[in-house]
């Protein structure tokens, strides 16, 4: 699929009609796009992907597009603040940036939320990962080596650092049992 064209101020879609108004499926386009928007804020790309889904025209597609980023109701920076801050003390950075990443959020944009964000709250991933590790066992707790590759592969999963796990189940003194 090629990229879309994105409208830029002043610019008009050529098949927008002469006299001014709006084509039906411009129209159309443009109130399945605030529909969408009702319900939860998106990405560019998560509106363009949803608008072409339900059988809009590329061209349809730029122009609703434009027009609810010009109204301001779409914005890839906000969104991003707004994800990070509400997952910044339950997932990890690199999966918040792997999340932003599938969702069309570019990492300059992603890091540069981040950073804004960190400015307010300040995460603590081993903190994370220790309650993650403590709703599961308490410290002190010999597991098996199955048991162990289980917990590293979930804490890994979320996108913790293998010597974050290390450091905290260390310090939990969780490890492996020897028969």
């Amino acid at each position: 699929m090629q990229p879309l064209r994105i409208w830029h101020s002043g610019m008009e879609p050529k098949s927008k009609m002469a006299a001014g108004h709006l084509s039906e499926e411009f129209r159309q386009a443009r109130k399945k796009a605030m529909r969408l928007l009702e319900h939860m804020d998106r990405t560019e790309r998560g509106l363009t992907e949803k608008l072409l889904q339900a059988g809009f025209s590329e061209e349809a597609v730029s122009d609703a597009l434009f027009w609810v980023k010009e109204l301001g109701y779409v914005n890839d920076a906000r969104y991003a603040e707004n994800y990070i801050a509400a997952r910044i003390h339950e997932k990890s950075r690199q999966r918040i940036f792997q999340d932003l990443y599938r969702k069309g959020i570019g990492s300059a944009d992603a890091s540069a939320a981040w950073e804004e964000v960190c400015e307010l709250e300040q995460p603590d991933e081993r903190d994370m990962i220790r309650s993650a590790v403590l709703k599961k066992y308490i410290p002190g707790s010999k597991l098996d080596e199955k048991e162990m590759r289980r917990l590293y592969g979930y804490l890994a999963r979320r996108g913790f650092r293998p010597g974050d796990i290390t450091a905290v189940t260390e310090e939990l003194e969780i490890a492996v049992k020897f028969r």
